[in-house]
C-alpha cells in the first residue's frame, strides 16, 4: 500500500509541497520613501525560499495580491509594497492591531546553488531581494528605480548595492562577465537581461487571483510558450 501525503489542517498541498493559510497580525508598516514595507507576524507560517510568494488578502478586497518575500526576521515575514491601486493601498494602510489572511509559500524561487551571485533589480521588483541576498551571504546588487522616492527603500534594505535612477537604465551596470544574475522586475528589463544574459535566473510578474494555478490568471508567454507563472514560476 503507497501511503499518501496530506497536508495538515489550514494547509493546502501544492506541488507536492505544503502551503499554509494563516490569520497574521500585524507587527508594523513601515514607509520607505514611495514604498511600504509591511510587517507581520509569522505564526506557523514559512517563509520558503528566496523569489517564492504569498497571496495576502487586502481588507476590503475580494482578491488577494501576491506579494514576494522582502525579509524574514525572526517571528515575522515582511513584504515591500508599492501602493498603486486599491488592494495594495488597503495593505499599506494596516496597523499594529490588524490582521490578514495570508496563503504561502507558493511559486518556485531562485535557485541557490551558484558560484557567483549577482542581484539585479528593477522597481518594487527588488522586494524579493534583501530576503535573497541575506540567503546568499551579500552578494554585489544592481538596482534601478524611476525616481530617488523610490529608491530610498533599496538604500534601506540594501544599503551596499549600485543604484541608479532613470534615465540611466540598470542594465547599463551589468558588467562584461556578470556571473550568476538573479534577477527580478518589469517585463522589458528581464527581456533585456535575457537577452544579455541568457543564463539568468529570471523572477516574472503578473497578476493573480488564486496563487496555484487555479484561476490561469497569471498565463504569460516565456521563451514561446503560454505557462502560469505561478505554477513554472515565478522563477524562471
Amino acid at each position: 500500500m503507497s501511503a499518501s501525503v496530506q497536508a495538515p489542517s489550514n494547509s493546502l498541498l501544492l506541488g507536492g509541497r505544503v502551503a499554509r493559510r494563516e490569520l497574521l497580525g500585524v507587527a508594523g508598516c513601515d514607509v520607505l520613501g514611495a514604498y511600504t514595507l509591511l510587517r507581520l507576524e509569522r505564526g506557523a507560517m514559512e517563509p520558503g525560499v528566496p523569489g517564492q510568494f504569498f497571496m495576502l488578502e487586502a481588507p476590503g478586497q475580494l482578491l488577494p495580491r501576491p506579494m514576494s518575500l522582502c525579509l524574514a526576521p525572526p517571528g515575522q515575514l515582511a513584504f515591500l509594497v508599492d501602493p498603486i491601486g486599491p488592494g495594495t493601498r488597503a495593505l499599506c494602510a494596516l496597523g499594529p492591531g490588524d490582521a490578514i489572511h495570508v496563503l504561502g509559500p507558493l511559486g518556485n524561487g531562485f535557485d541557490l546553488e551558484v558560484e557567483r551571485p549577482l542581484l539585479v533589480a528593477g522597481g518594487v521588483g527588488m522586494a524579493p531581494m534583501p530576503y535573497l541576498s541575506e540567503a546568499l551571504r551579500g552578494p554585489p546588487a544592481l538596482l534601478g528605480f524611476r525616481g530617488d522616492a523610490h529608491a530610498e527603500a533599496a538604500r534601506a534594505l540594501l544599503p551596499d548595492a549600485d543604484v541608479v535612477v532613470e534615465p540611466q537604465l540598470v542594465t547599463e551596470l551589468l558588467p562584461a562577465d556578470p556571473g550568476d544574475v538573479l534577477a527580478c522586475g518589469p517585463e522589458p528589463m528581464l527581456e533585456a537581461i535575457r537577452e544579455l544574459v541568457p543564463s539568468a535566473q529570471l523572477a516574472w510578474e503578473a497578476p493573480m487571483a488564486c496563487g496555484y494555478g487555479a484561476c490561469y490568471g497569471c498565463v504569460a508567454e516565456v521563451d514561446g510558450r503560454y505557462d502560469r507563472l505561478c505554477v513554472t514560476g515565478p522563477v524562471i
